[in-house]
């Protein structure tokens, strides 16, 4: 059984209905029991032997320039090329897409790609960047449920940050391996609109003795109110020291400073961060705000390579948990290689922690986009 290709799509007619769209959910239904395939549904058959080859009509060509169709064969006109697996793979260049259909149909999946008016694909999806939709295990085209959306990338294509959020991540290696990586644009950090930036453990002191001192704001009093009872900096004179100042990160200093809590001109504590970090350090401070009017504490990330790691459950010091999330400031327009990505996610995950990003400007609003690998 042959295809035909045209307008980008791949034509199938006889029985084609019944034994590629009903019994394995190929493609999308026509009339007469035709259906029509997109490019990578119609490779994946090719690769099986279900089609023997793919006339491709939107490349026909003259009969006495027949025998000149580069590596093709021709129709018995000798006007349009006769397409096999290979020939058909470099004339419509969907190796990677290949790649990742044909690993989710191995795993027991029927998917369908992208394409206006295709099965399973609203009017909202297919003016997204996403290649296919994967049904539940089980379900196929005719069913109203999409298990996955899923996006094709090499390992060196830039990827929009502003592009992922409720997609799945589907990056094809050099070697052809395959990673997953589930991306959420609403990820659940704390309680959203608690503006006050309070915890259960009361107000906060207001103009605490504090010197601003090299790249940290130290301060001399209400160690128990911010410190124990709120994490706020570290002991100066040691973690096991159960007295004396606090030393706070420059951007704790600039958010107590700027609520009135230390004695040190928020102004000036500003100015050093960005004198410091650039226009990096507004972004910082920015999410270490949200993050506390969330309710939950942040605090440096440094060790683990990202800007925050995260504590959601915290009663005071002596109770303290494990950090749930690492948190990653970047800005509106953030693009990722997925090799990047993929340390970052393969790094929280060995710490067992979620990996978010906050993408935000200086003083706007914030986007939260958490990644973790996944296996479909």
């Amino acid at each position: 059984m042959d295809g035909t290709l045209a307008d980008g799509v791949v034509r199938v007619g006889g029985d084609a209905r019944q034994r590629f769209y009903d019994a394995r959910g190929y493609g999308r239904p026509l009339d007469r029991n035709r259906i029509e395939l997109a490019p990578v549904e119609a490779a994946h058959l090719l690769s099986r032997g279900d089609l023997d080859a793919v006339v491709d009509e939107s490349a026909a060509v003259d009969t006495d320039d027949a025998e000149a169709a580069a590596g093709s064969d021709s129709d018995a006109d000798g006007d349009a090329p006769t397409l096999d697996f290979r020939e058909f793979l470099v004339r419509t260049g969907a190796t990677l897409r290949f790649a990742v259909y044909k690993d989710l149909r191995d795993r027991g999946f029927y998917l369908s790609p992208v394409r206006e008016e295709w099965p399973g694909v609203d009017a909202a999806t297919a003016a997204t960047a996403i290649d296919f939709v994967v049904y539940p295990r089980g379900k196929g085209p005719w069913d109203d449920e999409v298990a996955y959306r899923i996006r094709v990338a090499g390992e060196r294509e830039r990827i929009s940050a502003a592009s992922l959020g409720d997609v799945v991540l589907a990056v094809v290696d050099e070697d052809g391996d395959l990673t997953y990586f589930e991306t959420d644009g609403d990820p659940a950090i704390g309680e959203a609109g608690n503006e006050d930036g309070e915890s259960a453990s009361g107000t906060l002191p207001s103009t605490v003795d504090a010197d601003l001192l090299d790249d940290r704001v130290v301060c001399y009093g209400a160690a128990e109110d911010l410190y124990e009872r709120r994490f706020y900096g570290q002991r100066l004179l040691g973690r096991n020291a159960d007295s004396g100042p606090l030393q706070l990160s420059l951007v704790e200093g600039a958010y107590l400073a700027q609520r009135g809590v230390v004695d040190v001109d928020p102004d000036a504590v500003v100015a050093l961060g960005r004198d410091v970090e650039g226009e990096r350090f507004d972004r910082r401070l920015r999410t270490y705000a949200a993050l506390r009017d969330r309710g939950v504490v942040p605090k440096s990330g440094f060790k683990f390579g990202a800007d925050f790691r995260v504590y959601e459950e915290f009663t005071d010091v002596d109770s303290l948990s494990h950090s749930t999330d690492l948190v990653r400031v970047g800005a509106p327009d953030h693009a990722f290689y997925p090799r990047d990505l993929s340390l970052d996610v393969r790094l929280a995950g060995g710490v067992r922690k979620r990996m978010v990003f906050a993408l935000t400007a200086a003083n706007g609003e914030i986007d939260w986009l958490s990644v973790a690998r996944v296996t479909p």
